[in-house]
């Protein structure tokens, strides 16, 4: 997508203008359009227009994963189509409610179609474990799993030596309206901006890191295994309810 394409989608998406409709409803032609501005081309959700968000977009390759490996099509067509339980950006001014949008400008049958393909072409962006995500799944049991548990929960066999008993973090999402908060997420772990992290049992991995050898791309290469750890937590998230 041209940075052009994705200024005026941008712009659309910003004040709830009104989708320029495009003639193929092909899935990947509709996502490419409507969705790849702020859930990015790979669906991950890092799109051009992502960082102007309140709420950053979720990462779309992981629906299946939260719902134990399995796609959701009915749940995923009616958060798009607008009839389906409202996601906390869906329907405010950064996430358009795509069924009446799409309706104002063609028919019925055309507007099923579109979402139907949409649906889709979502359904084959699922992963359910890249090297990213084995990589992720390594530093956690590296450096987080004596604490918070090989599941995550909290129980590690180092958690009864804490001042502080470690968090559930298979929750965030679940405590975050739905979202998982990557970004605060992130922040948490490298704990380099977060004042009281030193503080408590959990190191600063920014800075553990970081002391790590790695030569002129050190902070890329820091970034990364952050990065790999925050995706790894995304993926284990419990639904809430």
């Amino acid at each position: 997508m041209t940075l052009l394409m994705a200024c005026a989608l941008g712009a659309t998406l910003l004040t709830q203008s009104p989708p320029v409709l495009i003639d193929s409803l092909a899935g990947r032609d509709s996502f490419e359009r409507y969705c790849a501005g702020c859930h990015g081309s790979d669906g991950r959700g890092g799109g051009p227009v992502a960082a102007e968000l309140r709420t950053r977009p979720a990462d779309l390759t992981l629906v299946a994963r939260r719902n134990n490996g399995a796609f959701p099509r009915d749940r995923v067509r009616d958060f798009i189509t607008g009839t389906g339980r409202p996601l906390p950006a869906h329907g405010t001014i950064e996430m358009p409610v795509w069924g009446p949008m799409f309706r104002a400008f063609e028919s019925d049958a055309r507007v099923r179609e579109r979402i139907a393909n949409l649906v889709g072409y979502i359904e084959t962006l699922q992963r359910s474990s890249t090297a990213g995500d084995d990589e992720g799944s390594r530093l956690f049991r590296a450096h987080c799993a004596g604490c918070h548990g090989a599941d995550a929960r909290g129980h590690g066999p180092e958690a009864g030596r804490l001042r502080r008993g470690p968090p559930d973090l298979t929750q965030f999402a679940a405590r975050n309206g739905g979202m998982f908060p990557r970004e605060r997420v992130y922040r948490i772990i490298d704990g380099r901006d977060v004042p009281a992290h030193g503080d408590r049992d959990m190191p600063i991995w920014g800075q553990v890191f970081g002391a790590r050898p790695g030569g002129s791309d050190a902070a890329a290469a820091v970034k990364a295994r952050i990065d790999a750890i925050v995706r790894y937590l995304e993926g284990i998230q419990e639904r809430a309810g």
